[in-house]
């Protein structure tokens, strides 16, 4: 690829562009053209059926870059550029939002990371914006690519590497990194590239591929990028910085929403009705294994993460009270009572997870997320039932027991272990979960009473600090995975947004501020674009629209609606910081989570009504099943309709904390 004559300097940094076109006939393998510029267009050595003209011109606080091709005969195209850093690969992080973090070290060989290589490219669609954005920590400089973007289609492809020719209109680009050379480039183009290869399922990296699209004799494609230069203090002001520009040149809105929340409730309610199970020693809502196409009920338990079982049977006693459902209020007492008499381990433990069809558990893993989130949510109902009158020694005693038991597992350093045994010995020493303890930690403090439950949780918000925030390392929360990931960053926005709502002062103002840091890479997840979908794929004949709804892991590659109590954070934080995008943001997230709720004339590809999708796959990915478009066929509703149900409850974690609305800073 020859050097394009086009240099801009400033104070932050230089860069140069690099471009070049590969050109396809049918049946033949493609032929890359290196460009080089002459006027206003770009030119190959030798006579191309394609022109290409650029220009460059300033766009606020960046530089437009336009490309536009223009067809003398029918031609397949596939464009490439780079821009040329001048950074030392050795001092480069690299930041593709909701999908790339500093090398993605903490993600294994068999996913994209640096492990397998320090070059790559992506579909636009796999990203939160259509960004790539590289930090030179030693020169605290940044450079950034964004598309910009105009109307968005797509189109079906017969095959999913190699080259491939598009069978129609798909406005998907690329965007990546090349950190091989000594010097970091920031690599773009159009239409897509995978490169060096494609990650398609879990733990599943396929050969690379590389779309042509098409351009009739006279016909001209126009293609426009922002690049913008930039600098700051840290990899972390970098990723804040960043999302604020696309933020505001993507300009989310929020959507119209289908239902309002009580209309959401009511159909989320038919869940809880339909996967009741009553006959083995834990009663509960089948929450995950649980197959698209029937929704029948399935033999395994898990009181957290995909199950979420004891936070489902708290919102079965309120909404069935609110609503004289006695049958929902029977079961969610049921579920209860359950667990209270079968659902500890002689240690004081719950137990996390139970198969049935295999009986009881005899040595159990447990995880400090499931523990502390079994906590919040017999907490929350311990403290409803006092409200009305009703106490629960037995529970309160139990809850205690586990708590102190947390106290117990906490490490010198304010960190928990992953996963430890009921002894307490660790099986998984990893600490990048321990936000999830802040949380019950405060609760269990402002319930009963214990200063040594509030000492635990500032120990381990400390740990948070100097350790996750400060380096902007979040990961590991996802327990099928132990990566980067959107629940780990939710997690730390979490932990010091409690903090912040048991302390004053200066000390306050600090678990502010920690939550705000911790919420721009919470927020690089969320989609701020709509994704484009082929005709044929029921996300895109549904009107599915992307934005707001988050991506999940670098691992797991796909959209869904985990936020539990993070828009009301976020609601809350824009307010108390004064960050009204913040609030804009909020209210994206809240109009569009619903998009797919299953009523019984729209069904969005559920079996049964209020039975929310898990998985939904909008780009190429799949988790074996269906793809692009679709969902896997294997799904957990459980934590889907425990994430919207906090999302349609913002006041009750205010109203343990005796405050009146989430909005009220």
């Amino acid at each position: 690829m020859l050097l394009l004559l086009l240099f801009i300097a400033s104070k932050a940094c230089a860069w140069e562009l690099e471009a070049s076109i590969a050109l396809k006939q049918p049946g033949n393998t493609a032929v890359t053209y290196d460009l080089k510029p002459q006027a206003d267009r770009l030119v190959a050595a030798g006579k191309l059926p394609v022109t290409v003209s650029r220009e460059l011109k300033k766009a606020g606080n960046a530089q437009l870059l336009t490309v536009t091709l223009t067809a003398q005969e029918d031609v397949y195209f596939h464009l490439e550029l780079a821009a040329r850093t001048g950074f030392g690969t050795g001092n480069c992080d690299f930041y593709l939002p909701g999908f790339w973090y500093h090398k993605n070290l903490r993600s294994p060989k068999e996913a994209p990371s640096f492990h397998t290589s320090k070059s790559w490219n992506f579909r636009e669609d796999r990203l939160s914006a259509p960004l790539t954005g590289v930090y030179d920590g030693a020169g605290h400089r940044s450079l950034t690519v964004q598309r910009r973007l105009g109307q968005g289609c797509d189109a079906l492809v017969p095959s999913q590497e190699g080259e491939v020719i598009l069978s129609g209109a798909s406005s998907i680009g690329y965007v990546g990194f090349d950190n091989e050379t000594g010097q970091a480039a920031l690599t773009f183009g159009y239409p897509y590239e995978e490169s060096p290869r494609r990650y398609i399922r879990k733990l599943t990296l396929a050969p690379a591929v590389t779309a042509f699209a098409a351009l009739k004799k006279g016909e001209s494609q126009t293609l426009a990028w922002l690049i913008t230069e930039g600098e700051a203090e840290s990899y972390g002001a970098f990723v804040a910085q960043t999302w604020n520009e696309c933020f505001d040149e993507l300009s989310p809105s929020p959507l119209t929403p289908l239902y309002n929340a009580e209309e959401v409730k009511a159909q989320l309610a038919n869940y809880f009705r339909q996967s009741f199970v009553d006959r083995f020693p834990l009663k509960y809502n089948s929450g995950l294994t649980l197959r698209t196409a029937d929704c029948k009920p399935y033999t395994e338990m898990q009181i957290g993460f995909c199950g979420r079982v004891l936070l489902n049977a708290f919102n079965e006693i309120e909404y069935g009270e609110q609503h004289g459902d006695s049958l929902l209020t029977g079961m969610g007492h049921a579920i209860l009572e359950s667990f209270r008499a079968n659902g500890f381990t002689s240690a004081g433990y719950f137990h996390d997870y139970v198969d049935f069809s295999k009986g009881m558990p005899k040595d159990d893993v447990h995880s400090i997320r499931q523990q502390s989130e079994a906590v919040y949510a017999v907490l929350h109902y311990l403290q409803y039932e006092k409200t009305h009158g009703r106490r629960h020694a037995e529970w309160e005693s139990k809850v205690r027991r586990l708590l102190d038991n947390l106290v117990k597992l906490q490490k010198a350093d304010g960190s928990f272990a992953r996963k430890f045994r009921d002894d307490g010995s660790d099986i998984d020493a990893s600490p990048g979960s321990t936000p999830s303890a802040t949380g019950p930690l405060v609760m269990g403090y402002r319930y009963f009473g214990s200063n040594n439950y509030l000492q635990a949780a500032r120990r381990s918000a400390n740990y948070l600090a100097a350790h996750i925030i400060s380096k902007s390392d979040y990961f590991s929360s996802t327990l099928d995975a132990n990566c980067e990931d959107k629940e780990a960053a939710i997690s730390a926005v979490t932990a010091t947004y409690y903090m912040a709502l048991v302390t004053k002062g200066k000390e306050q103002a600090r678990y502010v501020q920690l939550c705000k840091q911790a919420a721009y890479f919470a927020l690089s997840w969320y989609y701020l674009w709509d994704v484009p979908f082929a005709q044929g794929q029921m996300l895109g004949d549904l009107g599915f629209s992307s934005r707001g709804w988050g991506n999940v892991s670098v691992e797991n590659n796909h959209v869904d609606v985990f936020v539990f109590e993070f828009p009301s954070i976020l609601k809350w934080l824009g307010l108390k910081t004064n960050e009204s995008r913040f609030t804009r943001m909020y209210n994206v997230i809240y109009s569009s989570l619903n998009q797919l709720l299953p009523t019984p004339g729209r069904l969005c590809g559920i079996a049964v009504p209020g039975f929310y999708p898990e998985v939904v796959q909008h780009t190429t990915w799949d988790y074996g099943k269906n793809g692009k478009g679709f969902y896997n066929d294997i799904f957990a509703p459980g934590w889907t309709v425990a994430s919207l149900w906090e999302l349609y409850s913002p006041e009750r974690t205010p109203a343990f904390f005796g405050q009146k609305t989430a909005s009220n800073p």
